[in-house]
This record gives C-alpha cells, sequence and structure tokens, in this order.
C-alpha cells in the first residue's frame, strides 16, 4: 500500500506518493515540455517507485506552475532549473531520509534536471531520464549535449527505440560522453511516451535504478 498527498505550495505544486513503510529513498520527477505533472507515464513510474519503498515527488516545473497551458520557452529555462533545485531542497528539509535523493524527469524535464546536477555535482545521489530529447525531431545535427561531459552524477536512462528525438545509436554515444556510472533500458517499438501501459517500463525502471545507485529493497 502507499499514500498519495496533494502538495500546493505557491510555487511548489504536485503529488507526494509515500510508501507504507519507512522510505529507502526519495525521488523528485518531473514532466515534459507541454505537459504537466499528472501524465500516466510519471503517476505509473512514481507509484512504481512508491511500492517499492520510495517516497516520490511528482512536481510541475516552474512554467507550468506559471500557466496552466503551453510549452515552456528556451529564454527561462533557467528558471524551470531554479525550481527544480528548490523541490530537491524542499525534499531534503521536510521529507529526509537515510536513503539517497533522486532526480528524474520526462524529456525537457529530464534534459533541465540533468544540466543542473552537471552543474551542481552534489544536487543528487542520482539521475531517472524518461526519453532524454537528445535533438529535435529529424534534426540529428542538433545535439543536446554540451552539458554532458560535466556529468558526474549517476545516470539511468530509459528510451523507446522508435523515439523520434534519438535512436538507440545516438543514444549509446552520448551516454559515453559521460563520466558517471550510466544504465541504458531499452524499449523496442516503444514512442518518446514510453507506451507504460504496453512495455515494462516501471519495473525495468526500478530494478535498473536500485542496482546502479546501490539501493536495497525492504
Amino acid at each position: 500500500m502507499t499514500t498519495l498527498e496533494t502538495v500546493d505550495r505557491g510555487e511548489l505544486h504536485g503529488f507526494l506518493h509515500r510508501p507504507d513503510a519507512a522510505p529507502i529513498a526519495t525521488l523528485a520527477l518531473t514532466h515534459g515540455a507541454g505537459s504537466n505533472c499528472d501524465t500516466v507515464l510519471l503517476r505509473a513510474v512514481a507509484e512504481g517507485f512508491a511500492e517499492a519503498g520510495v517516497q516520490v515527488l511528482r512536481f510541475d516545473l516552474a512554467y507550468r506552475v506559471r500557466r496552466p497551458k503551453g510549452p515552456p520557452h528556451p529564454s527561462r529555462a533557467a528558471e524551470d532549473r531554479l525550481g527544480i533545485a528548490d523541490v530537491v531542497a524542499t525534499l531534503r528539509k521536510d521529507y529526509p531520509n537515510d536513503g539517497p535523493v533522486l532526480l528524474g524527469g520526462h524529456s525537457y524535464g529530464g534534459r533541465q534536471a540533468s544540466m543542473l546536477a552537471a552543474e551542481d555535482p552534489q544536487l543528487v545521489n542520482g539521475l531517472i531520464l524518461l526519453s532524454y530529447p537528445l535533438h529535435p525531431p529529424k534534426k540529428p545535427e542538433k545535439l543536446r549535449t554540451e552539458h554532458l561531459p560535466a556529468l558526474a552524477t549517476p545516470t539511468v536512462v530509459v528510451h523507446g527505440s522508435k523515439d523520434e528525438f534519438a535512436t538507440t545509436d545516438e543514444m549509446r554515444s552520448a551516454l559515453e560522453l559521460i563520466p558517471a556510472a550510466t544504465r541504458l533500458v531499452e524499449f523496442d517499438g516503444a514512442k518518446h511516451d514510453l507506451g507504460v501501459t504496453k512495455y515494462p517500463v516501471v519495473e525495468h525502471t526500478v530494478a535498473a535504478a536500485f542496482e546502479l545507485f546501490g539501493i536495497s529493497p525492504h
């Protein structure tokens, strides 16, 4: 059993999933461009981690807190990263436990999370990037890899083989740029949304994260 709480503190809006026993880790989880933290994917991943003993806060990025619809604006991406940092700080202060603190995000949210972790290696103990948007669709020359050589945080990347934002080979090449330990979890046939109702995304993501980050289940 797990419990779900709505969190609404002005700049922080989201949902906290609590396991039925003392948490073994904490995960802050956010969404991609144009959506919010209440997507099918994020709900499923959050619940899967909570059932495995991890407390999870899935939260809205700063641009989504400001307005209910529309994509983020590139000129304000730094504000989204600042908001992520504030959420991590809030979790450490208000929901502490002895386990690792993790940060995850789908697409744009994962990219901003990884950029923030590259800037601050002490931010979290591990990253979970769901469908990292390596480049815009049909524009493989516009790689979003500049920060990866500075990323010292262990990272799990969950990728669908039919994701238009990266081929599997492109993703493997990108992960080689990261000096920290990485795991690539691939689903053959999955697209950018990862098809969580069709593929065992939750189970494999939780397993990869526990293995890479050294988390022992209850």
